[in-house]
């Protein structure tokens, strides 16, 4: 082995070692497994009210009708993941991933801790890169927890097989599984330009608190927007804009465009922002 490769070696493990810590240290944080908590909770609420709406025969499965996935939750357990997912996509996912991504840098800043990880052999982009790989591992963490929940609660209030896509065709259930699958990935991947958003507003002040608010506040702010009929024109660009698109992975066959139009949007989010978050950070004066 050359001397390069002696060095390069251990550089590889400590950055490992140092994304494992990472990883371990947020997901042991009671802030982190309370929004998880959340997050899990959601689909119980919705399957117990479906549950005693349809009781009567009255709610969506009691020919009331209801918003598309709701409506067959009574037939199918499994439309439970989808219909969760929908419910905390809007504003509990991003929310969850904003308080995250928002407290990557600015929290280490807060808490004086920055400086003393600067010193280690990581240097800023390594350790910006760190918290990003950070904050996206809890990106689909929390989308599973939600798709996980929902599954189970499915399967214990309500019957499970095979189901009827939103085009009419009848798939099997594992078939199913395999789609409720896939929605999962792309609902998280809906996330990744959120995530370089609020680690680009984190590296802007050492405030956990007003970077995670910031954030917060522009993804209520782009919602809002995003309603808004005379702003129809600049609406795609918005990165929630294509959020919902992962219900075209239950047509059949799969509808692709707005699927690939929203996976192109996040993966520009994430160049933009990533790319301003490490110019603002590796030309910052860290004091603490």
């Amino acid at each position: 082995m050359s001397r390069a490769e002696a060095v390069r070696t251990p550089r590889v493990l400590w950055t490992f070692g140092f994304l494992r810590n990472e990883l371990w240290t947020t997901f042991r944080r009671w802030r982190t497994l309370a929004l998880l908590g959340v997050l899990a909770a959601v689909p119980i609420l919705v399957g117990i009210a479906v549950k005693i709406e349809t009781g009567d025969g009255s709610g969506p499965g009691g020919g009331g009708g209801g918003p598309a996935f709701i409506s067959q939750i009574t037939n199918n357990g499994l439309f439970l993941v989808f219909t969760a997912l929908a419910a905390t996509l809007p504003f509990f996912l991003p929310m969850a991933i904003g308080v995250i991504a928002g407290d990557a840098i600015a929290g280490e800043a807060n808490a004086g801790t920055l400086r003393y990880l600067l010193v280690a052999p990581a240097g800023r982009t390594r350790l910006l890169l760190t918290k990003y790989a950070t904050v996206l591992s809890f990106c689909l963490v929390a989308t599973l927890v939600v798709a996980v929940s929902a599954l189970a609660v499915g399967a214990l209030l309500f019957p499970l097989g095979d189901l009827t896509t939103i085009s009419g065709t009848r798939i099997s259930f594992a078939e199913g599984l395999g789609r409720a699958l896939l929605i999962a990935l792309a609902v998280a991947a809906s996330l990744v330009g959120m995530a370089a958003l609020g680690l680009f507003v984190s590296t802007l002040t050492h405030s956990g608190i007003a970077a995670m608010a910031t954030t917060v506040g522009l993804l209520i702010t782009v919602q809002i927007l995003d309603q808004i009929p005379q702003l129809h024109a600049i609406q795609p660009y918005f990165f929630s804009h294509h959020w919902l698109s992962f219900a075209d992975l239950m047509r059949d066959p799969v509808y692709w465009d707005d699927l690939v139009k929203n996976l192109g949007l996040q993966a520009l989010y994430a160049a933009v922002f990533g790319s301003a978050a490490w110019a603002r950070f590796t030309t910052k004066d860290v004091a603490s």
